[in-house]
């Protein structure tokens, strides 16, 4: 599988993952894929438990993907992730075996206030 076909296969996922379609979303891993979000200490073993553990959240869900890059077997995306209404800045590092995810990473940052120290050289993003 090359590049552009993982890109492709990226951005189904993501729109998948936006629409609320769990089979879409969860067509680009592997049957034996691991998923880890270091931050919670939590890791989730295959496909059907990735998938199940996200179908369970009770939460209304959006993805807006900010940018993909990557190459061969490593890619990394950054997106916001809102949850009810709350943004969370996020990057997801998948590791790709045989064209599907073998890997996936997830660190989640909530916003903070911009700090008065660096006020005078910052460009305000939106």
């Amino acid at each position: 599988m090359g590049d552009q076909d993982i890109r492709a296969a990226l951005d189904h996922h993501w729109a998948a993952s936006d629409a609320n379609d769990f089979d879409g979303e969860h067509a680009i891993y592997r049957d034996d894929a691991v998923l880890e979000y270091p931050q919670s200490g939590e890791r989730i073993r295959g496909r059907a438990h990735i998938q199940l553990s996200r179908a369970a959240q009770p939460n209304s869900k959006r993805f807006d993907v900010r940018r993909i890059v990557g190459a061969g077997d490593v890619w990394i995306t950054e997106y916001v992730l809102t949850y009810d209404g709350r943004p969370s800045f996020t990057v997801s590092i998948m590791e790709f075996v045989g064209g599907k995810v073998a890997r996936e990473t997830q660190y989640f940052s909530d916003p903070f206030a911009p700090g008065a120290s660096r006020a005078q050289w910052v460009e305000r993003m939106s």
